[in-house]
């Protein structure tokens, strides 16, 4: 029976740190051998995308293998198949069924009624009940039913969004320069979906692996817009991902002076506080708890 998502639209949270989720090809079985030594928070083994046709089945066999020999350690450990639609998806999610993974993550969703199927088939072929499917935003229909798929997370399994802006790039003709200007209205309306259902986020690939600056501006830009993660190709993106969606030194000072004003007894009662020249409430307060977590969480 599916784990419905019990989370509400004030307490959105990610699962543990995801500020850096890679994708591994699991047709290539030294990548997947050396995820398990790379300083990413996930890894995504993926029989989509990254595997030609002829190699699926093979890949499908090393990905399980993979995942029942285990060796990840702290990182999360995410599976993603083909779309049920293809000639490889159903096996794909048979085979998955008997993986230990974190959570499912499925490709071309369109649709609310494309959430309720493929949950229905996790729970049919067996999967534990705390695995959680994830869905790629990446077709036009998903942008404009957004807000659709998102409440399609009450009753069913799914708790993730993961942005596909090649996909998307590739059915729209929009094009993914620096600054990813014409993307801006999806990303922003999938984050105002995924909070309002309390989905983890994820933002889509930096095609430019040599660039580390427009990495890091792609990094900085998701996490201006509140996403919590970014999904990566390379190990040589890891550091940036890590580093930029982690709550900085300074950060990390002030939401603790946020929250040890509005602990000090003195202030009791008080809905508003003068804290280092900036004005603070409530709300800060929570937001500066949130935010302490985040960092002890990575900490760990």
């Amino acid at each position: 029976m599916a784990k419905a998502n019990p989370a509400q639209p004030d307490t959105a949270q990610a699962p543990g740190p995801l500020r850096s989720v890679l994708y591994m090809p699991a047709s290539n079985a030294r990548a997947m051998e050396k995820a398990r030594t790379l300083d990413c928070d996930a890894v995504v083994l993926d029989l989509e995308d990254a595997v030609a046709p002829e190699a699926k089945a093979d890949a499908r066999a090393r990905l399980v293998a993979a995942a029942q020999a285990g060796g990840f350690g702290h990182r999360k450990l995410i599976g993603r198949i083909n779309a049920l639609t293809t000639a490889w998806g159903a096996d794909d999610l048979a085979a998955m069924a008997k993986a230990p993974i974190d959570a499912l993550l499925a490709p071309k969703v369109d649709d609310p009624q494309d959430v309720a199927a493929l949950s229905a088939a996790m729970d049919k072929a067996g999967f534990d009940g705390n695995v959680a499917l994830w869905v790629m935003i990446e077709t036009p229909r998903a942008v404009m039913a957004l807000e659709r798929i998102g409440a399609a997370a009450r009753g069913s399994r799914l708790a993730g969004f993961v942005l596909g802006l090649n996909d998307l790039a590739k059915d729209t003709g929009m094009v993914q320069l620096p600054g990813r200007a014409a993307f801006l209205p999806v990303m922003v309306q999938a984050v105002m979906a995924a909070r309002a259902n309390g989905l983890v986020l994820l933002d889509g690939v930096c095609n430019a692996i040599d660039d580390p600056a427009r990495m890091e501006d792609e990094c900085r830009q998701a996490r201006a817009l509140g996403m919590d993660g970014k999904t990566l190709i390379h190990p040589a993106q890891i550091d940036t991902a890590n580093r930029v969606f982690a709550p900085s030194a300074e950060e990390l000072a002030e939401a603790e002076a946020i929250v040890a004003a509005f602990d000090d007894p003195a202030n009791a009662g008080k809905g508003a506080l003068r804290i280092n020249g900036k004005m603070a409430e409530r709300l800060h307060r929570d937001m500066a708890v949130k935010l302490m977590a985040q960092a002890e969480a990575i900490r760990r």
